[in-house]
């Protein structure tokens, strides 16, 4: 039952990004790490200090990152790029149609403060739409992951996955609950994290948790209910 599902601890979604891409950066050496101005809101300091050579400040030139991006690709580099959810979508949606999504190239647009998660930064820095938008491109792989250990281990299985990948977290800490080994993601595999017969909620990102409390007051109320984490949208 969802009353079973135990909270390790709460942690930010994008330290577990943070920790993922460090151990990343350790077992491939391919990879490349960009970001526009937000080192810090993306946890990246381990990785510039072991891997300074694998690190480039682009700036506040969103459109430029996808751009230079894309072309290490070309080369043979998996770039990750880093930034928050609005900028990495909205402000340079056409260089990942064209230079990213059309042509295929290997790509991990990393977006944090996703949604509303971010809600002291105003309307300018939130975003809802980027997941519609992302998944409406040609290629793209869309996740997002709902806890700090699924979002470790989501930024390490693409760095191994063929592909462009949009895959989107959030600021705020937040109930870890999916395995801290990340044995229970797979790409483009839902979780089943309850069994039910009556009700089916779906979910990802944050709200797979709001998911898991509404679905205990169901529960108490002698429903029962299914809960599926959608992590991979596309």
């Amino acid at each position: 039952m969802l009353k079973d599902i135990i909270v390790q601890n709460e942690k930010e979604t994008r330290g577990g990004f943070g920790e993922g891409i460090y151990e990343v950066g350790k077992e491939h050496p391919e990879v490349v790490v960009l970001t526009a101005d937000l080192a810090g809101s993306l946890k990246l300091g381990p990785f510039i200090k072991d891997f300074p050579e694998r690190f480039v400040q682009c700036g506040i030139a969103e459109a430029n990152m996808m751009g230079i991006a894309a072309g290490l690709t070309i080369g043979g580099k998996i770039p990750y790029t880093t930034t928050f959810a609005n900028f990495s979508t909205g402000r340079v949606y056409d260089q990942i149609r064209q230079s990213i999504a059309y042509s295929h190239k290997n790509v991990k647009i990393c977006a944090s403060h996703a949604g509303l998660t971010l809600g002291e930064d105003g309307a300018t820095h939130q975003i809802l739409e980027d997941i519609g938008m992302m998944r409406m491109l040609p290629g793209m792989t869309v996740i997002v992951p709902c806890d700090f250990n699924q979002t470790k281990a989501a930024t390490k299985a693409i760095a191994t996955y063929e592909g462009p990948v949009y895959l989107r977290f959030g600021r705020p800490k937040w109930p870890n609950f999916t395995a801290a080994d990340g044995s229970d993601f797979v790409i483009g595999k839902a979780q089943i994290l309850n069994e039910g017969t009556n009700i089916t909620l779906f979910a990802c990102g944050h709200l797979v948790w709001k998911a898991i409390e509404a679905g205990r007051i169901l529960e108490q109320r002698g429903y029962s209910v299914e809960l599926i984490n959608l992590h991979t949208i596309k």
